[in-house]
C-alpha cells in the first residue's frame, strides 16, 4: 500500500465509499436471511485483496471466497478472520495447510475425497461440496446420489456447506434462462435427495453476481458477489432483471511524461504504424502493456482522460508506455495525471474490454503487480 501517489509513474486508485455503496445495493436485492460471501480472488478483481478485505470486514462481512490457498493464506497472514473458502483444488500435498489456517476446502469430485481420505488427516478438513449441476468444470454431478451421500459421511470431511455455479446467469435469452432454471433444479433436487437419506448439506449457496441480479427470487444461505461488488457489469449493454446503482470502486491512472510536437510523415512508436498526417502534439503517458493496459487495445483510437480531455492513443502500446494525441488540448503538461479507467462511460472497464474484445473481468485481473493502489 502506498500512502502518496507523488511519485508513482502508474497507480491504480480504490474508493471505499463505492464499495460500501455497492454492498448496500446487493443486500437490497438479497433475502434478508442470505449473507454475503465477498469474492477476493485474483487480487479482489485486480483492486487489492488486503485492502478491499479490510473494509469489507468493517462492513460486518465474515466470509469470503478465494481460488487458492496462497489467497487464503494471504488473508490470514494480513489478519483477516472469518470464514475462508477456497473455490478451486488445493494439491493433496498441501491440504494440511488448509487446517492449519483454519480454511475451508472445496471438494471438488468424488475422486477428491477419497485420496484426502487417504491422507489420515490430523483433524476433519473443513468443507464445502461442489455439485455439477451442468457447466461441467468442477463438482460431483448432481445425480450421482451414492457417491455424494458416502463423501458427506467421511469421517475425514467436515462438511460445513454444499454449492454450485451457474454457467449463463449473465444471459436472458430464452435459451440460457431454460438452462440456468434446470441447473438450479438439479441443485434442489440433489438437496433434496441428500436430505431424504438424512445428510445435512450445511450452508448451501448458488449465486455469484448476475444470479443474483437475473434470479433474486432463490432464497439460499449465501450469495457470491464478485464483479458486481467492484461496481462493474462483464460487458457494456448487460441487461438484468433488478435494479441496481452500482458504482465503479477502481480508477487506473499514469502521468504525462513528456510533450512534443511532430511534423507531417513523422511516426510515433513501434512498428511505425502511426504516421501525422499534419503538425501534432502528442504526450507519453508513463504506462504499458507491463502494467497490465493491454497491447490490443494499439490503432483502435481508445480513449484516455487527461485534464477532463478524451484523447486517442496513437501508435502501439508499449511495455511501459504509450502515447497519445493532445493536439486539442491547450494547457497539458508534463506530471498531469491521466485517468485510463475510470467513471467516465467512455473508459469504463466495460468498455474497454469492448475494445479489446473481452470482458471486463479479464481487464481488471489483468492489472500489473507494479501498479501501487490507493485507498480514496
Amino acid at each position: 500500500m502506498v500512502d502518496n501517489i507523488n511519485d508513482n509513474r502508474a497507480w491504480i486508485e480504490i474508493n471505499l465509499d463505492n464499495l460500501k455503496h455497492n454492498i448496500d445495493e446487493i443486500k437490497k436485492v438479497i433475502h434478508g436471511s442470505t449473507k454475503i460471501m465477498a469474492v477476493v480472488k485474483a487480487n479482489a478483481y485486480g483492486h487489492g485483496m488486503i485492502p478491499i478485505a479490510k473494509k469489507l470486514k468493517e462492513l460486518g462481512i465474515e466470509d469470503f471466497a478465494v481460488a487458492t490457498l496462497s489467497e487464503a493464506i494471504t488473508l490470514r497472514e494480513n489478519d483477516i478472520t472469518g470464514n475462508i473458502l477456497i473455490l478451486g483444488y488445493t494439491s493433496l500435498k498441501d491440504i494440511e495447510y488448509v487446517i492449519k489456517y483454519d480454511l475451508i476446502q472445496t471438494v471438488v469430485d468424488y475422486e477428491y475425497a477419497k485420496q484426502i481420505e487417504a491422507l489420515n488427516l490430523s483433524k476433519p478438513l473443513n468443507a464445502h461440496i461442489k455439485i455439477n449441476t451442468g457447466m461441467n468444470r468442477i463438482g460431483e454431478k448432481f445425480d450421482h446420489v451414492n457417491n455424494l451421500k458416502e463423501m458427506y459421511q467421511m469421517d475425514c470431511l467436515n462438511v460445513l456447506g454444499t454449492f454450485s455455479h451457474l454457467c449463463v446467469a449473465d444471459s436472458l435469452s430464452e435459451t440460457d434462462i431454460d438452462f440456468t432454471k434446470k441447473q438450479v433444479d438439479n441443485f434442489n433436487k440433489c438437496i433434496a435427495s441428500l436430505k431424504d437419506l438424512g445428510i445435512n448439506p450445511g450452508k448451501l449457496h448458488i449465486q455469484a453476481s448476475y444470479g443474483i441480479l437475473n434470479y433474486s427470487d432463490i432464497e439460499l444461505d449465501f450469495v457470491r458477489p464478485g464483479i458486481i461488488m467492484y461496481g462493474v457489469f462483464g460487458s457494456v449493454g448487460d441487461k438484468v432483471n433488478v435494479k441496481i446503482d452500482l458504482r465503479p470502486v477502481l480508477s487506473l491512472k499514469a502521468r504525462v511524461t513528456e510533450v512534443k510536437e511532430i511534423e507531417p510523415n513523422e511516426s510515433v512508436s513501434y512498428g511505425r504504424t502511426f504516421i501525422a498526417d499534419k503538425k501534432c502534439k502528442i504526450a507519453t503517458i508513463s504506462i504499458g502493456y507491463g502494467d497490465g493496459y493491454p497491447r490490443c487495445l494499439s490503432g483502435k483510437d481508445v480513449p484516455v482522460l487527461i485534464n477532463n480531455n478524451l484523447v486517442p492513443i496513437i501508435g502501439r502500446i508499449c511495455m511501459d508506455q504509450l502515447v497519445v494525441n493532445v493536439s486539442n488540448i491547450d494547457d497539458v503538461h508534463p506530471g498531469d495525471i491521466v485517468t485510463l479507467i475510470g467513471e467516465n462511460p467512455l473508459i469504463s472497464a466495460e468498455q474497454i474490454a469492448l475494445y479489446a474484445d473481452t470482458i471486463s473481468y479479464e481487464i481488471l485481473c489483468s492489472l500489473g503487480a507494479r501498479l501501487p493502489i490507493i485507498e480514496i
